[in-house]
């Protein structure tokens, strides 16, 4: 048989291979990796989404959460499972900053893993604990100049969304606040309603009913405008740092090579899920911004990500490791 026809040959196997493949998916459980321990706003989201998109796709989607290594650990598992379909992994924002934070990376942020569809925004609170004697974003800058290095906020790990998000808030005030990383939101958040720490970025999601409860005390929301789900709680930025905007977001990615029919796929009901009216609105209930995207859309976000905390790490000096 001359080469080029084996080629040929060859080539057609595959495309006929994955088109097959897509044709039949899925045709066992789907499993989203969550690089987040439990109860932390990624978690949540999750927790919200996987049921109906399970009806949707047909076959049991299960949440499989797998903390440590700033968001790496988990990841990385994602990055070298079979390109198939039937391993899903969560991007957020430590994702668009691990490459500039982290002096090693396991995989190739950019080569390793591509986009399925932008999922959630989710805007942060700079947070309290109850006995920390400041109500205002003006009286914590205040009182962590006047203790430099006694005051601890807590994060969901190293390079995680609070952590960055606290550091860049440091940065843009000239405060020193101790960092005690925990291993996701959901710990992190019992870390400060428990007065272990006195200051976290938390997200909406994973501390909402903390805030209506009176266990923690809201001071600024970490985005442009004030969140509807706590209208009371002015932005950081309006409260006294001008400028200041940070987002957690989350997204799912996929290890490259996994067909493009089975991405199709996945994306159009992850955007059909995350358009249903009651999915909205539980989505808002806990402070999460449903979005939805293609796969082009959420590939341009991450180099959005990639460019602003490549600048924000190397300015602040932030480093994980």
């Amino acid at each position: 048989m001359p080469h080029r026809t084996w080629l040929a040959l060859l080539s057609l196997s595959i495309i006929y291979a994955g088109a097959s493949c897509a044709q039949n998916y899925p045709a066992r459980p789907i499993r989203i990796v969550v690089p987040f321990a439990a109860g932390g706003s990624t978690d949540v989201v999750f927790r919200i989404l996987a049921p109906r998109l399970s009806e949707n796709l047909g076959q049991p989607v299960v949440i499989d959460n797998r903390p440590g290594g700033a968001a790496t650990i988990g990841m990385d598992q994602v990055a070298k499972s079979p390109a198939d379909g039937y391993t899903l992994g969560v991007a957020n924002l430590s994702f668009g900053a691990n490459p500039f934070v982290l002096r090693k990376m396991p995989f190739d942020t950019e080569k390793d893993l591509v986009p399925v569809s932008l999922v959630t925004l989710v805007p942060m609170v700079l947070s309290v604990h109850p006995s920390v004697p400041a109500r205002s974003v003006r009286e914590l800058i205040a009182l962590a100049k006047a203790r430099p290095g006694s005051l601890n906020y807590g994060s969901a790990g190293n390079a995680s969304a609070n952590h960055l998000a606290t550091e860049l808030f440091k940065y843009m005030t000239g405060t020193d606040m101790v960092h005690v990383p925990y291993k996701g939101g959901g710990p992190a958040v019992v870390s400060i309603v428990g007065g272990e720490t006195a200051v976290l970025f938390a997200t909406i999601p994973s501390a909402v009913q903390h805030f209506k409860s009176g266990r923690l005390v809201g001071l600024g929301v970490s985005t442009p405008k004030r969140d509807p789900t706590l209208p009371d709680i002015p932005t950081v930025a309006e409260a006294g740092v001008p400028g200041y905007e940070v987002y957690e977001w989350q997204g799912v990615v996929v290890p490259a090579g996994t067909p493009n029919a089975v991405i199709t796929r996945l994306h159009q009901e992850i955007v059909k899920t995350l358009a249903l009216p009651d999915m909205k609105e539980r989505f808002a209930s806990v402070g999460a911004q449903a979005v939805g995207s293609t796969p082009e859309q959420l590939a341009a976000f991450i180099k959005k990500e990639l460019a602003i905390w490549s600048k924000v790490v190397k300015t602040a000096g932030i480093h994980a490791d």
